[in-house]
């Protein structure tokens, strides 16, 4: 669905970029078919319908003048953030907006069908202040833990979210869902974001968005297409991009 601009919501997208990463160091950076990683996430977000502004949240100047470098707009955060959710509380501090579209900076293949749709969920259910995107998943991932699953409500809310194969399979079903890291929040969200308590769920399964479902905070969930790429977590999955990209300028 083509989403049609509705001056009346400021709408921005954030792109959170760590320079450090434990697997893969400088991944924002990493050449993918001649241009950096980042740039690839930002041309394909930046041309979503009904964004305002696009910007990149990093904790080193070196992405921030990459960004810039390539026509791009970056903003220089904290270094001290835990989280893709806490670089854009910032930048929600710092930049007025109604939403806040949360694009990770290792998601080369992200679409502006993705971005948009986000921001049509946000819009359709004013009464929500999370929103995320789920795609119907492969059966190879169903035990794979870098796959994250998710579970909805007959409402389209996430029940909950598992690395774990989730749900357990007594007889043969269909309709599993693979989570993927994007998020759209509302401005109140922040509001009290930093005042959440700590949540032994997103403790013990390493996802943060339980910290929300256990605080009381309903994520409503959009189902779009997969993707035809990974995220990018480490060397092999860099060279498989570096692959599927590369196969696909020699089909173009």
């Amino acid at each position: 669905m083509l989403l049609s601009k509705d001056t009346n919501v400021r709408t921005l997208c954030v792109i959170p970029s760590r320079y450090g990463s434990t697997r893969l160091p400088a991944k924002p950076l990493a050449d993918i078919c001649g241009k950096p990683m980042v740039q690839h996430v930002y041309e394909n977000a930046a041309g979503a319908a009904g964004l305002d502004a696009t910007y990149v949240a990093t904790d080193d100047p070196r992405i921030v003048s990459v960004v810039e470098g390539f026509g791009g707009k970056a903003l220089l955060t904290s270094p001290d953030h835990a989280s893709g959710t806490d670089r854009i509380a910032e930048v929600a501090a710092r930049m007025d907006a109604d939403i806040y579209v949360n694009i990770q900076g290792d998601e080369p293949f992200v679409r502006h069908s993705d971005v948009s749709a986000l921001i049509e969920l946000m819009l359709a259910a004013p009464h929500r202040e999370v929103g995320s995107l789920c795609h119907v998943m492969d059966p190879e991932d169903a035990d794979n833990p870098n796959a994250v699953k998710v579970v909805l409500t007959h409402a389209g809310d996430a029940l909950y979210f598992s690395r774990s194969p989730i749900p357990y399979l007594r007889q043969p079903a269909s309709g599993r869902f693979k989570h993927m890291g994007f998020y759209a929040y509302r401005r109140s969200f922040f509001e009290r974001y930093a005042t959440l308590p700590p949540s032994p769920l997103a403790e013990a399964e390493q996802l943060e968005q339980l910290r929300f479902l256990q605080a009381g905070i309903p994520i409503v969930m959009g189902i779009v297409p997969p993707m035809r790429g990974p995220a990018v977590d480490t060397q092999e999955d860099l060279d498989q991009v570096r692959a599927i990209m590369s196969a696909g300028e020699r089909r173009s």
